[in-house]
């Protein structure tokens, strides 16, 4: 499954996100969405590469071996591409074709991170409160330079004292 999808990551793992939350969620049934949501959640918060919740899914589902199978899934197949292909795009930087082809991938890859978000929106928003944080939060991170972990801090403060 991982490996497929590997080849589609153009613009980085977050465009993958929403079909592989529709694979392990709805396809294989592995785990609910707010499940691969929590696990999202904490992929992003740990230190390391963005897709982090590869490994976790694949540790929820098989533990250790599952965790590696998932994470060497998801990265072989993207990085022996890139290693095959970084020669040839290299050497036509100039061709009129390749400034064509990135300027095709800009709105491509800003549509699948969106769908990724939306989907995330979706799985998270239990009630009106979690819409409001969801809100609030965007709204934080579109205008100011704060960080997110302050953010998830104030959020899972919130839980812990039963607002959400």
């Amino acid at each position: 499954m991982y490996a497929e999808l590997s080849f589609l990551a153009v613009g980085g793992g977050q465009t993958i996100l929403p079909e592989m939350q529709r694979r392990v969620v709805d396809v294989h049934g592995w785990m609910t969405a707010q499940e691969f949501a929590a696990l999202f959640a904490l992929a992003q918060a740990a230190p390391g590469p963005n897709m982090l919740v590869a490994t976790l899914v694949g540790w929820r589902v098989a533990g250790v071996p599952g965790a590696l199978v998932a994470t060497l899934a998801l990265c072989g197949p993207s990085c022996t591409l890139t290693y095959v292909t970084a020669g040839a795009w290299h050497r036509f930087r100039t061709a009129d074709w390749r400034a064509v082809v990135q300027g095709g991938l800009v709105p491509v890859t800003v549509g699948l991170v969106a769908a990724g978000a939306a989907v995330l929106v979706q799985s998270t928003t239990m009630d009106w409160r979690t819409a409001l944080v969801t809100l609030v939060v965007a709204a934080l991170v579109l205008r100011t330079r704060l960080n997110p972990l302050w953010m998830l801090t104030g959020a899972a403060a919130l839980g812990l004292l039963g607002v959400l």
